[in-house]
């Protein structure tokens, strides 16, 4: 059966309301949709822009179902979500991305292994189930590793490094292992990078696939810090990238967006490093730089629309703001200085309570280059200090 289109007036349901959700809300109601979401927190980044929050843990199956009824599709913004909790999603409404690709996602274990089983090329790693056996796993894998929880970490929480600055002994893999809560985890090889990279690919309900152009990644303390789209990469790489995660899509047979990180080794290997199966912080450029923003293609997703061209119309970086931003500033930054420079958008998300390491917002830019657009975007960041 033909999935039916959801036409534009209908009700789009998003589970979870952060600044994913709320990106994506932007979109659906610039599209003439009606949007609730499903939050933790009632005033939610989402909860500006949107016409219902429904309050619920990820797992609470029962907020769930609320979110869930009288909805004409229901999406994700963060992949987190019980697996009871979809499921309650599906049988009331059709839920895009669907269960399966992110039960497999959502558990670091089974996506690594999924992407092992079907041939996409991952670095070495090993699953361990106790201290004993990730300190087999240390050793088996030459001695430096990153240990990570299977569930929940995302901006380096939930992991582990060991092995880095002297070989790790006993005590230490036993402490790692309590750190990460004492349950099964992937450790991986330590791998001599040369850079990072990434490609969302979107599959329609109907089957249509289509990748952006990979963007290129620059992370500081195991967050992301800025991104550039196009990547500017070899054509033969880009062609590889953008072929890996189309065919991960397909595979995954998702209805929605995968992004796909990747790491390019210094001996010339593109390994895929995680899965991610929703809009991701290193195409937030997208809607600057592409025909179709990523978040007005999880729309177009969600409600069965022909997706939109991934085509590069210009090119464009971001950079984070994390909440040190507004430590570093006393509470102030200089927004009005940073606005100064050309082709620069400030975009913030609302959030009530600035942390050091928490994403308040980003800024944006074109150029002629993307190397213009970067050198414009931390040119900004650097205004916004005292």
């Amino acid at each position: 059966m033909t999935p039916s289109v959801v036409e534009p007036g209908g009700m789009l349901a998003i589970l979870g309301g952060g600044q994913l959700g709320r990106m994506t809300a932007m979109a659906a109601r610039t599209m003439g949709y009606r949007v609730r979401v499903m939050d933790p927190e009632a005033r939610c980044p989402a909860s500006f822009v949107v016409d219902e929050v429904v309050v619920g843990r990820w797992d609470d199956a029962d907020a769930a179902r609320r979110l869930a009824t009288g909805a004409d599709a229901v999406t994700l913004e963060i992949e987190q979500i019980g697996v009871d909790a979809l499921e309650q999603v599906a049988a009331l409404a059709p839920l895009r991305p669907g269960v399966e690709p992110v039960r497999i996602i959502q558990d670091k274990i089974l996506q690594k292994t999924w992407l092992a089983e079907h041939g996409f090329p991952v670095g070495a790693f090993r699953i361990a189930h106790s201290a004993h056996e990730l300190g087999e796993a240390v050793q088996s894998l030459g001695g430096r590793v990153f240990v990570k929880t299977a569930r929940g970490g995302y901006d380096g929480r939930g992991q582990a490094r060991l092995g880095f600055d002297h070989p790790a002994n006993e005590p230490e893999i036993s402490d790692a292992w309590q750190l990460l809560g004492a349950r099964p985890v992937v450790v991986e090889q330590s791998l001599d990078l040369d850079f990072e990279i990434s490609v969302m690919a979107a599959r329609s309900p109907s089957g249509q696939v289509l990748s952006y152009p990979a963007a290129r990644n620059h992370h500081e303390q195991q967050i992301l810090a800025w991104s550039i789209l196009p990547a500017d990469i070899a054509p033969a790489l880009e062609a590889t990238a953008e072929r890996l995660a189309r065919e991960i899509s397909t595979a995954l047979a998702i209805e929605g967006l995968v992004c796909v990180e990747l790491f390019l080794t210094r001996d010339g290997r593109l390994l895929v490093n995680e899965l991610a199966p929703r809009p991701h912080n290193s195409y937030h450029q997208s809607e600057r730089a592409c025909a179709t923003s990523q978040f007005e293609q999880l729309v177009r997703c969600a409600c069965n629309l022909p997706l939109g061209s991934t085509e590069l119309i210009v090119p464009a970086a971001i950079v984070n703001l994390l909440g040190d931003v507004w430590i570093d500033a006393g509470g102030h930054p200089d927004f009005a200085r940073a606005l100064e420079v050309p082709t620069v958008r400030l975009h913030l998300y609302e959030k009530q309570e600035a942390r050091a390491g928490r994403k308040m917002g980003h800024l944006s830019a074109t150029g002629a280059t993307a190397d213009e657009a970067l050198a414009r975007v931390l040119e900004a960041m650097h205004r916004l200090k005292p």
